[in-house]
């Protein structure tokens, strides 16, 4: 039976594919240029992307299961509904799809309101689903890391409420246990969520002052106002883009991304091991980046 991984190029994804190998699993990855893809010995490649209906049709045949992770772009709704509705076309109905946390409350963030939908989707037409519900990517920080290493500022606006932030190889460890579960499944197992957070629930003072102690010299923390990351943002991606990523961070001061009760044991429970942390991460960068000063 064969594993089809949508979304395999990037941080997440790639981590799902290894660990899929790594389980001996038949794995299939959709990509637009295979030319630039570098997949583990014995993986299939399938050329296309998710509005090309024929391309999608192709990919899906033989699949028994599908791990879906949509890009935040102005279609991803689109992408996210055309790639479910193949699936239940081809007959695939086990779907591991990673969604945010929060997304059905969030409901002014638009790639939260599409993972929502998707999520009714899943819901309604007789998927046989787990949906993962991470919170936000330690891995994204790499983003900002010149301004903490060159400025000593942490500048994303996460606020005071506290964000338990999940690193990419947890993310991916644990989609990957699931789509085998599913996968391997003799018929349609009951649809869950899974909360996926680190072990930590952070603001934005606590994080400045791990990079603080990490380095060894004072890092400040940027403050709530989320202008100035908007601003910052838009210089290299979108600006509609950049004004989503500002209505994300205005949700994470007035709500924070906080876990419910059990959910980092359920998730060391899966995983067998605990989970990586913030400080594990910074000290990690750290390291990289004085190796190559």
């Amino acid at each position: 039976m064969t594993i089809l991984v949508i979304g395999a190029t990037g941080r997440v994804g790639r981590h799902v594919v290894d660990q899929l190998v790594q389980r001996g699993a038949k794995v299939r990855v959709l990509t637009r240029d295979p030319s630039n893809a570098k997949f583990p010995a014995g993986v299939e490649i399938a050329q296309g992307e998710l509005l090309d209906i024929e391309a999608l049709r192709s990919a899906f045949n033989g699949v028994s299961t599908l791990f879906l992770l949509n890009a935040v772009t102005g279609d991803e709704f689109t992408q996210a509904i055309i790639t479910l509705n193949i699936a239940r076309e081809s007959g695939v109905e086990r779907v591991v799809y990673l969604s945010v946390l929060n997304a059905d409350r969030a409901v002014n963030v638009p790639h939260f309101a599409v993972k929502s939908g998707a999520e009714r989707m899943l819901e309604q037409m007789g998927f046989s689903a787990t949906i993962l519900r991470p919170s936000y990517f330690i891995d994204n920080e790499i983003m900002i890391k010149d301004v903490i290493f060159n400025y000593g500022v942490y500048p994303m606006p996460i606020g005071g409420k506290g964000v338990a932030m999940v690193d990419a190889r947890d993310i991916a460890e644990v989609a990957a246990i699931e789509l085998i579960r599913r996968d391997r499944a003799p018929g349609k197992l009951p649809n869950q969520i899974i909360n996926l957070v680190g072990p930590d629930t952070l603001t934005g003072s606590d994080v400045a002052a791990i990079w603080s102690e990490v380095l060894g010299r004072p890092v400040a923390y940027g403050g709530d106002d989320p202008s100035g990351f908007e601003q910052n943002m838009a210089t290299f991606m979108p600006k509609w883009m950049a004004y989503e990523m500002r209505l994300m961070a205005e949700r994470y001061a007035s709500d924070g991304m906080i876990p419910e009760a059990g959910d980092v044991k359920r998730l060391t429970k899966i995983l067998g091991r605990p989970l990586h942390s913030y400080r594990d991460f910074a000290s990690r960068l750290a390291a990289q980046q004085d190796a190559t000063a």
